[in-house]
C-alpha cells in the first residue's frame, strides 16, 4: 500500500510517499481503510521529533482518519463494511490503518468521510477543553486564539451548541471570515485583542480563554478574563511557552487550566472509554448540524509536505485533509 513515511526527523520536507508493506493486524485490532486523514500541528511536531511521544524511525504519521472498517475483531461491536472515524494516534497517512477498536466510532449517516476524519482530534480536544476543563456554562462568554484553525473553529462551533457567546481572534480579514463561517459572534484582531474585548464586554471581560496559540498573547489572555475566569492552555503553535505571574491569578481568582486531552484517557490512568463517551456527545450535534467541520483543504496523499508546511508555517483554515 502506499503512506507518507518519515525517515529522518528532518520536518515536512522530509516525509516521503511510498509503497510499504500492508499493515500486520494483531489479535484485537481493528483495520480501517481509510477514506481521508486529518492533519494537525503534533503531525507536524513529530516530522521533526518535538513531541512528547517520538516513535521511532521510520514511521508514518496521522492521528485520524475516516473510512471503512476491514477487519472487526470479535466483541467489538464492529462490523465489516462499516462507515467509521478513528484516532489510530500513528499510521493514519496511508491507504489502510490498525486501530485500537475502542477508539473507532460509527459514522452517522449523512455525515461524509472528510467531515469524519476532520473530528476526532480537534472536537474531541475542545470537548474536553471545555466540558472537563473548562467547566463552560450556558450563557458564558469565550475567547478563542486561533480562530481560523481546526482547533479554534471546533471550539466555535461547540461552545456556539452548548449556549456561550464566542469572540474570535485571528490574524487577518480572511481568517476572521473563516470564524465567522464557524459561527463567532464577533471577530477581533489579533493585535489589540485585549483593547477590543474589553469593548466588547464594557470591560467585564470573558469567562473562557481558548488558547492554542500560547506566545506573547498569553498575559492579555489573562488580562481579558472575568472574575473566576479559565485559561485553557491547548497547545503553542506561536512557538514560545509562555510563563505564569502566578500573582496575576489571585485579583480575579482566576484558573490556568491544562487541556491534554490524550494525557487523560491514555496516560497513566488509562480510560479509554472516555474516548466513546465522548463521541456519543457529539452524535447528537452532528445530527443536528449544530457543529459541522469547517474544511479549508483536501490533498491527495502525494502532497502531504505541502499540507503539513501549510499549517507549520500558519497558512491553513480550518481542517486540513488527506486523502490517499
Amino acid at each position: 500500500m502506499r503512506a507518507a513515511l518519515v525517515t529522518r526527523l528532518d520536518g515536512p520536507d522530509a516525509v516521503e510517499v511510498t509503497d510499504v508493506p500492508d499493515p500486520e493486524v494483531p489479535e484485537g485490532q481493528a483495520l480501517i481503510e481509510v477514506a481521508a486523514a486529518g492533519v494537525a500541528f503534533p503531525d507536524v511536531l513529530l516530522t521533526r521529533g518535538e513531541y512528547q511521544i517520538t516513535p521511532p524511525l521510520p514511521f508514518v504519521p496521522g492521528a485520524e482518519v475516516s473510512g471503512f472498517v476491514r477487519v472487526a475483531p470479535a466483541g467489538s461491536g464492529l462490523v465489516e463494511g462499516q462507515r467509521v472515524a478513528a484516532f489510530p494516534f500513528l499510521g493514519g497517512f496511508a491507504e489502510r490503518v490498525v486501530c485500537d477498536p475502542g477508539l473507532v466510532c460509527p459514522l452517522p449517516d449523512g455525515v461524509t468521510f472528510d467531515a469524519g476524519a476532520a473530528l476526532p482530534m480537534n472536537y474531541l480536544t475542545c470537548h474536553f477543553a471545555l466540558r472537563l476543563r473548562g467547566r463552560l456554562a450556558e450563557g458564558e462568554k469565550v475567547l478563542v486564539h486561533g480562530a481560523a484553525g481546526g482547533i479554534g473553529t471546533a471550539a466555535i462551533q461547540l461552545a456556539k451548541a452548548w449556549g456561550a457567546s464566542v469572540y474570535a481572534v485571528t490574524s487577518d480579514p480572511a481568517k476572521g471570515d473563516v470564524a465567522r463561517t464557524a459561527g463567532a459572534d464577533e471577530v477581533v484582531p489579533a493585535d489589540g485583542f485585549r483593547e477590543a474585548v474589553a469593548d466588547l464586554t464594557s470591560g467585564h471581560g470573558v469567562d473562557v480563554v481558548v488558547d492554542p496559540v500560547g506566545g506573547d498573547r498569553f498575559t492579555d489572555s489573562l488580562r481579558s478574563l472575568a472574575p473566576l475566569g479559565r485559561l485553557l492552555v491547548i497547545g503553542f503553535t506561536a512557538g514560545s511557552i509562555p510563563e505564569v505571574r502566578v500573582n496575576r491569578l489571585l485579583l480575579n481568582n482566576l484558573d490556568v487550566v491544562g487541556v491534554g486531552w490524550g494525557a487523560y484517557w491514555a496516560g497513566a490512568r488509562s480510560r479509554p472509554e472516555f474516548v466513546r463517551s465522548q463521541w456519543d456527545d457529539l452524535v447528537p450535534l452532528l445530527e443536528s448540524g449544530a457543529i459541522d467541520p469547517v474544511i479549508g483543504e483536501v490533498r491527495s496523499l502525494d502532497e502531504v509536505g505541502v499540507a503539513l508546511r501549510d499549517i507549520d508555517e500558519r497558512r491553513a483554515t480550518g481542517k486540513v485533509l488527506l486523502t490517499p
